[in-house]
């Protein structure tokens, strides 16, 4: 049986914290490349949320800069999130497929992306809370 996504901006945000909170434990136990695809997931499930709030069609899509065009077309300061956007973009690739030359990731990366997406998610509760 098919289940049906939730269409509540709340309870991507929900989700979208617990991903954030993986990335926080596998960088505590070193896994880089399993830190950047929960970063990745949680500004997905974050800016789905926000989508969502404003009215969108729910799709099946996890290109972030993709969804960031989209959130501005209702707030176009969410351009100051593109290259946060195109760099945690590129850990949804790291983790699901293998290459032939070992990830280059370092701890200062993931730590800058986690701030990243952190500004990302409060400025997305913010945007729906108010």
């Amino acid at each position: 049986m098919r289940r049906d996504e939730s269409r509540y901006p709340r309870d991507w945000f929900r989700i979208g914290d617990k991903e954030l909170a993986r990335a926080y434990n596998l960088l505590h136990l070193g896994d880089l490349e399993g830190a950047g695809i929960n970063i990745q997931q949680a500004t997905e499930k974050y800016l789905k949320g926000y989508l969502l709030a404003q009215g969108w069609e729910l799709r099946r899509i996890h290109d972030l800069e993709t969804l960031l065009n989209e959130a501005m077309a209702y707030d176009s300061s969410f351009e100051e999130f593109r290259g946060a956007c195109q760099k945690i973009n590129q850990y949804y690739l790291e983790e699901r497929y293998p290459f032939i030359i070992h990830s280059d990731l370092n701890e200062s990366e993931i730590n800058e992306s986690l701030n990243s997406a952190e500004k990302i998610m409060r400025k997305i509760r913010e945007a729906v809370e108010r």
